[in-house]
C-alpha cells in the first residue's frame, strides 16, 4: 500500500506549497521569492501521478475498484486545479505568459537532464566495453606469452636430449 502513503504526501506537499504560494504571492518581489514552492509544488504533482500509476503490491479489487479509481481521478484534478490556480496567480502578479514561460524552461531542463543522462550513460557503455577489448587484448597477449614459453621450454628439453656423437 505504499502508493497510497505517497499519493498523500504528493498531495500535502503540493496543497502546502499552493498555501505558501498564496499567502506570499502579493508581497513577492520576484518570481526566485516563490520558485522554491513552485518546485514542490511540481514535486507534489509528480508524487501524485507516480503514484497512481504505481501499482505494484496492490491487488486487483485495489487497483480497479470503483474506490480507488475515483479517489485517484479526484486527487489528480484536485491536484491540476491547484497547479490552475498557482498559474493565474504567476501570471496576474507578474504578467501574463509568466506561467508558460515557467513551464517552457522546466520542460527544457528536463529534457536537458534526460539527455545529460543519456550521455553519460553512453559514455559508461563505451569505457566499459573499452575495459573489455583491453581485457581480451591482454587475454590474448598472456596466452601467446604462455605458449611461447611452453615452446621453448619443449625445445630446450629436446636440445637436452639429444645425445651429440
Amino acid at each position: 500500500m505504499e502508493p497510497v502513503s505517497t499519493v498523500l504526501t504528493g498531495i500535502a506537499l503540493l496543497k502546502s506549497s499552493v498555501d505558501f504560494i498564496k499567502s506570499n504571492i502579493s508581497t513577492a518581489q520576484d518570481i526566485g521569492q516563490i520558485a522554491g514552492q513552485i518546485d514542490a509544488m511540481f514535486t507534489g504533482q509528480k508524487q501524485v501521478q507516480e503514484a497512481n500509476n504505481k501499482k505494484t503490491g496492490m491487488g486487483l479489487a485495489d487497483q480497479f475498484g470503483v474506490q480507488s479509481v475515483a479517489k485517484e481521478m479526484i486527487d489528480a484534478r484536485l491536484a491540476a486545479e491547484q497547479v490552475a490556480e498557482v498559474a493565474r496567480m504567476v501570471d496576474f502578479r507578474f504578467g501574463h505568459g509568466t506561467w508558460a514561460g515557467i513551464l517552457a524552461e522546466r520542460q527544457k531542463r528536463i529534457q536537458q537532464a534526460k539527455e545529460a543522462r543519456a550521455r553519460q550513460r553512453k559514455i559508461e557503455r563505451e569505457r566499459q566495453q573499452e575495459m573489455f577489448e583491453n581485457f581480451k587484448v591482454g587475454a590474448i597477449v598472456v596466452g601467446l606469452i604462455v605458449v611461447i614459453i611452453g615452446l621453448f621450454i619443449g625445445v630446450m628439453a629436446a636440445t637436452a636430449n639429444v645425445i651429440y656423437v
